[in-house]
């Protein structure tokens, strides 16, 4: 079946409004014979006259009256979808915004980001979900809006990313531990606690165990966790030594003892994650920018 002349709407949308060749005519700056075999075709393709003469003047019939809304209505919504976007209205903006991150992202930054969204855009709203690996298939996949994590193999390569940033693994005791009343903590000092290895999936290759044995040490395993919350929980009920990225667990770390790690370590830079269908998309554009400011 041949597909039809989708242009063929608006000059019928037209035609039902002005009920005259000639009129319609001007309106689409069309000659009146040129709109003439328009409307032949109008009429070949649904079978209906659609309109017929009475006296002097053109009549639409039942089965054009039966189409008039419904065509208006394509021709506006095709309309719609061709012209610019408009202007991002925040307070009239209604929308749920998925944003996949780490529970530290959320301690530190959701609640200046949820405020800043109440003050700007009262109709939005944010829904947190965990991030357990770095798998980005969800945001491919549309369930996520925005990722907050490290860029790695996992993350699929048409990923658009924006760095947020920087961040550098510390150690973190209780207040109290024997490490926190050290000024000058070793790196044999340090392997020689008990420490709490953060995984997602058990025991695993870390960068700080590299370290450590490129020193000719060893650090105890004492517990496993998966998550940033977890191992500092542990850490400040216990002798346990966690890990753990500095800006990102700022506020989960409150009342412990924090310290540099003593031997050579990298910085990580922490990402924003989008898919590009959400490029352009100006309510998204916006809420990627509230997210990097509110990140500092």
């Amino acid at each position: 079946m041949a597909r039809p002349d989708l242009n063929l709407l608006v000059t019928l949308d037209v035609l039902l409004a002005e009920r005259s060749v000639a009129r319609a005519a001007r309106r689409l700056h069309l000659s009146p014979s040129a709109m003439s075999r328009a409307l032949a075709r109008l009429r070949q393709a649904t079978g209906d006259p659609l309109l017929v003469r009475a006296g002097r003047g053109l009549v639409p019939t039942p089965r054009a009256l039966e189409l008039s809304d419904k065509v208006n209505g394509l021709v506006r919504d095709a309309e719609a979808v061709l012209r610019p976007a408009e202007k991002l209205d925040l307070g009239k903006l209604v929308r749920i915004f998925t944003i996949r991150a780490r529970e530290g992202f959320v301690e530190n930054f959701g609640v200046a980001l949820v405020a800043r969204l109440a003050r700007e855009a009262p109709g939005v709203k944010l829904r947190f979900v965990p991030k357990p690996d770095r798998d980005s298939t969800p945001l491919r996949d549309g369930f996520v809006d925005l990722e907050i994590g490290v860029v790695g193999q996992a993350t699929v390569p048409e990923m658009r990313g924006q760095a947020l940033y920087r961040d550098q693994f510390i150690g973190v005791v209780r207040q109290g531990h024997p490490l926190s009343t050290q000024s000058d903590i070793t790196p044999a000092r340090f392997a020689a606690g008990s420490h709490i290895l953060i995984s997602q999936r058990g025991i695993e290759k870390k960068d700080i165990d590299e370290a450590l044995r490129s020193l000719g040490l060893e650090r105890e395993t004492g517990a496993i966790v998966e998550s940033f919350s977890a191992a500092l929980a542990l850490a400040r009920g216990s002798d346990l030594i966690a890990t753990v990225p500095e800006r990102t667990t700022g506020r989960l770390r409150t009342g412990m003892h924090s310290f540099a790690l003593p031997f050579l370590r990298s910085e990580i830079t922490v990402s924003l994650l989008w898919h590009p269908r959400l490029d352009a998309d100006p309510a998204h554009r916006w809420l990627r920018g509230c997210v990097r400011e509110a990140c500092g």
